[in-house]
């Protein structure tokens, strides 16, 4: 008989992906399959104590996704691409899953279960929609901007640019991170990723309402959660989310922000585990 230890480690493997890309991920645990889908500048290294936590009661892959730690990527870019690396891990355990993703990866896991990709349940936290005319929103050129600090090497730039001008960190802040070595390789590290979540994100960020016609492949029950510290329009996005899906609703975590996911995930767990216990 398997310890407990043993069904919590973590296995690590590589799948295919259709444009034959291999993605790497690690399973851990046992029961329902749950994958876990990064935001922008992160990879599975940032959800590693989420996925530990929720290991205890599902089958959790935590992958990188393309162009990110060890998985692999193709010379041209599109977002159908990202949803077929999420179908090829939906496979792998089995042909089913339920997804989770945070900020611009809730966005990503939407795209599948929009795009027919066997979804079973959908935990979102605080997918970065901009609604309200308000609210906001990034650069419209904010795809230009980046692209050519990449093109022109300049990737620590174009992650300070993204960070302030996206994510809405202070200046302030941004220097004191590139004054931690490891912390700042690892995120120019993944600057080249940038361009794949802009187009993920597409126009849903130009203060608009959302397009029910862009969600209408998703009809699985959908948990959006928000942290109660973070700026009033991501609870407007999460509920302007939840009006255009059949089965949606909303949850308010207090205290929380949105680098919950990284810097408090023993906050998040149980609710994303009550949620895809149904």
């Amino acid at each position: 008989m398997s310890t407990a230890r043993e069904q919590s480690a973590g296995v690590e493997a590589r799948v295919v992906s259709a444009d034959g890309t291999e993605i790497a991920c690690e399973q851990s645990g046992r029961g329902p399959a749950v994958i876990l889908v990064a935001s922008a500048l992160a990879d599975r290294s940032d959800t590693t104590k989420l996925a530990a936590l929720l290991a205890r009661h599902f089958t959790v892959v935590n992958y990188d996704r393309r162009g990110r730690g060890a998985s692999g990527d193709a010379d041209a870019y599109t977002v159908d691409r990202e949803v077929e690396d999420i179908a090829a891990l939906v496979e792998h355990v089995g042909g089913a899953a339920s997804l989770f993703g945070s900020s611009s990866g809730a966005v990503l896991a939407l795209r599948a279960a929009a795009a027919g990709v066997n979804v079973e349940r959908l935990a979102l936290y605080e997918p970065p929609f901009v609604v309200a005319e308000g609210d906001d929103g990034p650069p419209r050129d904010l795809a230009r901007q980046v692209t050519g600090l990449l093109a022109e090497g300049r990737r620590s730039d174009a992650v300070k640019y993204f960070m302030t001008r996206v994510q809405g960190m202070p200046r302030l802040a941004v220097s004191f991170m590139r004054l931690m070595p490891k912390t700042w390789a690892n995120l120019t590290g993944l600057a080249g990723t940038l361009p794949y979540d802009i187009a993920v994100m597409g126009d849903t960020q130009q203060g608009r309402p959302l397009d029910a016609r862009e969600w209408k492949g998703v009809a699985v029950p959908t948990r959006v959660l928000t942290g109660g510290k973070s700026p009033a329009a991501f609870r407007r996005a999460a509920l302007a989310l939840t009006e255009v899906l059949p089965q949606a609703d909303h949850r308010t975590l207090p205290g929380l922000n949105h680098g919950a996911v990284v810097m408090a995930p023993r906050k998040i767990a149980p609710q994303i585990t009550e949620f895809m216990k149904g």
